[in-house]
């Protein structure tokens, strides 16, 4: 009944996921974690039982963060940003951008891969075709900054090229990624939708060449992500708190040790003439 009425009552979104979710958290903590500290605060008390039980949760952490960060895919667990390329600019020529580091990319050598054009490309019509909001999605200005068609059938990309990038060997003591460029060339489309008649395929899209045509060149750079940084964090704040623990369990057993040897009282050494006389 009172899950009802917060149902109703709430604004949309509040209850689902946000109160829902906390309240998903707190049950399966208390569930969990709550029973099998009832079954060691029975057995070892309350205190020691809450230590090993924050000792084996905090290890179990351990174990399950370390796997975060080795995991290929780190699907359903604390993650950062995916790799992925960002476009930095839109001008008429390599020469005439920003980034330094592209100008000379116009070279046989820096032709990207099939495979890598590709990727680049999606990111390319991310960029220049318009977004449009919807009832659910809102658009400002600025993420329609460097649309210039409507969809991606009015422009065809021309050639790509890449630069830059590196795969540092930190046994070498390298830690750090040089920056990877990347640059697009696309051109604006003539409409031959009419050129065929009905029933054969359409001819391949050919560059505008007419004056006032739009054409250009995207230049992208590679934002490497922090996919594997908040697993690694929770890994680094598990292996504190299981260290916290295990410390807390040797005082502890320390402390036991000197109440035992305390209780035993001292023990007694014999004098010298007590020797001679047992000689005797």
């Amino acid at each position: 009944m009172l899950l009802t009425v917060l149902a109703e009552g709430t604004p949309n979104g509040i209850w689902y996921p946000v109160i829902l979710g906390i309240l998903v958290v707190l049950a399966g903590i208390v569930l969990f974690c709550g029973s099998i500290y009832v079954l060691l605060g029975t057995n070892l008390g309350a205190r020691l039982g809450f230590l090993v039980a924050f000792t084996s949760l905090a290890g179990f952490m351990c174990i399950l963060t370390l796997l975060w960060c080795t995991t290929a895919s780190p699907l359903n667990t604390l993650k950062g940003r995916i790799p992925q390329w960002k476009v930095a600019e839109v001008v008429k020529s390599p020469e005439k951008a920003k980034t330094t580091a592209v100008h000379d990319i116009k070279q046989k050598s820096n032709i990207a891969a099939t495979t890598e054009a590709s990727n680049v490309k999606a990111a390319v019509d991310a960029a220049l075709v318009t977004k449009v909001s919807t009832p659910t999605i809102k658009y400002t200005p600025n993420d329609n900054r460097f649309a210039t068609f409507e969809d991606v059938t009015k422009y065809e990309v021309l050639q790509t090229w890449e630069i830059g990038g590196s795969r540092p060997k930190f046994w070498k003591g390298e830690f750090t990624h040089s920056t990877q460029y990347a640059v697009v060339q696309f051109c604006e489309v003539t409409d031959t939708s009419q050129s065929q008649p009905f029933g054969l395929p359409p001819l391949p899209p050919e560059c505008n060449t007419a004056q006032g045509a739009k054409t250009g060149y995207v230049v992208l750079s590679r934002d490497l992500g922090s996919l594997r940084v908040p697993p690694f964090v929770a890994f680094l704040i598990a292996l504190v708190m299981f260290g916290l623990g295990l410390l807390a369990l040797h005082w502890r057993e320390k402390d036991e040790m000197a109440l035992a040897a305390a209780k035993a009282g001292p023990v007694a050494v014999p004098s010298r003439d007590d020797s001679e006389l047992a000689k005797v």
